[in-house]
């Protein structure tokens, strides 16, 4: 049988990969995606996404999708909340409408660039297991299913543990030092009207030494939770998330002196909690140029969500690979070369930040850090 063959295979459906598919496909560049999900609505996608006019917006213009994005926005979702463990509120900062960085839930941002590109790109149930070079910068993937392909460019959008990073580069994900639980409070504001009342109309963050709750209010009424700890990684082996009752008594352990609204975000949750360990690329993860084959998005540059431009910068680096590639047709080296020269020093300042972000959270005075930080921002 004949070796399947695509120009160009993105390794990964989420933001990254679907928006360089679409930036490629409005300059007359087709290529391949490949997802390991069965298909686009084998799982959830997440809560929130701040779109930032730097970024995430530019990302989404250079799609020709922004002024369907705008009609997505949650408006009122940028409204933000600071409190400490007595619920006291310590900042209330409404969303009138002027902010720069507009939220939208992330799968309906997801489907709206998977609608917008022709049927078939993308690949569902492609599990990639590994990929090893051939001669002249092409690369061979194989698949789960016991198939493989070649390519003339691979580009690695496949997250944190990504199959395609090793040909560049050894740097695996390192633990942070917080983890969180998940939980969700659907139709809130009939149902949970307290934890209503205490998230509010958008971003939520009630913050004390090593630990916090951080949430959202989500387009449908629902209330999506973060609850970060400042636990060893092997902390969530001892608990058992299949119990969810079980589950509750473990985190609420953790807030055993809090206000009891706060803790109501966890002890009122319907449906399962969901452990999650929070990893990271060292600051400043770079590699030397190899032909036919590159990194974006989480893949690349790893990092922790406390500055909150992980999606942002994948959809970031998606659009400036696509824009080189567009304008070097016929020599993939120097759109590469052109597009890491950005991406490095762009994603090694990211990284910083958010790994400053997340010990300003959750230090001893939390939360006068992120007070701080706002105050800062005027």
């Amino acid at each position: 049988m004949t070796t399947p063959h695509h120009p160009i295979a993105i390794i990964g459906g989420g933001l990254g990969g679907l928006t360089l598919a679409r930036v490629l496909h409005v300059n007359g560049v087709e290529a391949a995606v490949l997802d390991l999900d069965a298909s686009p609505a084998a799982r959830t996608q997440g809560g929130m996404l701040d779109i930032h006019d730097d970024s995430g917006q530019p990302a989404l213009r250079a799609a020709g999708l922004y002024e369907e994005f705008r009609a997505l926005v949650h408006t009122g979702g940028e409204a933000t909340r600071v409190l400490d463990r007595a619920a006291t509120v310590l900042l209330d900062d409404p969303d009138d409408g002027t902010s720069r960085r507009p939220e939208i839930e992330r799968g309906q941002l997801r489907d709206l660039l998977l609608n917008s590109l022709p049927e078939g790109t993308v690949r569902w149930g492609a599990k990639v297991t590994g990929a090893r070079p051939l001669d002249g910068g092409r690369h061979e993937v194989t698949l789960a299913d016991g198939t493989s392909f070649t390519t003339d460019l691979l580009i690695g959008a496949d997250g944190a543990w990504s199959r395609v990073r090793p040909l560049l580069s050894d740097a695996r994900p390192a633990y942070t030092g917080i983890s969180f639980v998940e939980a969700d409070l659907p139709d809130a504001d009939l149902r949970h009207p307290v934890s209503a009342e205490v998230v509010g109309g958008g971003m939520l963050m009630a913050l004390g030494a090593g630990k916090g709750f951080l949430g959202h209010r989500e387009t449908d009424g629902s209330l999506h939770i973060y609850v970060a700890l400042a636990v060893p990684e092997d902390e969530f082996d001892g608990v058992d998330f299949t119990d969810t009752e079980a589950a509750k008594g473990y985190t609420l352990g953790h807030f055993a002196d809090w206000d009891k609204s706060l803790r109501a975000l966890i002890g009122d949750a319907d449906g399962p909690l969901t452990p999650r360990r929070i990893h990271a690329l060292p600051v400043g993860h770079r590699w030397d140029r190899v032909p036919g084959v590159t990194l974006l998005g989480d893949a690349a540059h790893l990092m922790s969500p406390f500055a909150g431009v992980g999606a942002n910068l994948a959809m970031l680096d998606a659009a400036e690979l696509g824009l080189a590639l567009a304008a070097h047709p016929g020599d993939a080296e120097a759109a590469l070369a052109a597009y890491e020269e950005k991406l490095f020093p762009r994603s090694e300042e990211s990284a910083a930040d958010s790994a400053a972000s997340g010990e300003l959270m959750f230090r001893d005075d939390a939360p006068q850090g992120i007070l701080d930080m706002f105050a800062s921002f005027g």
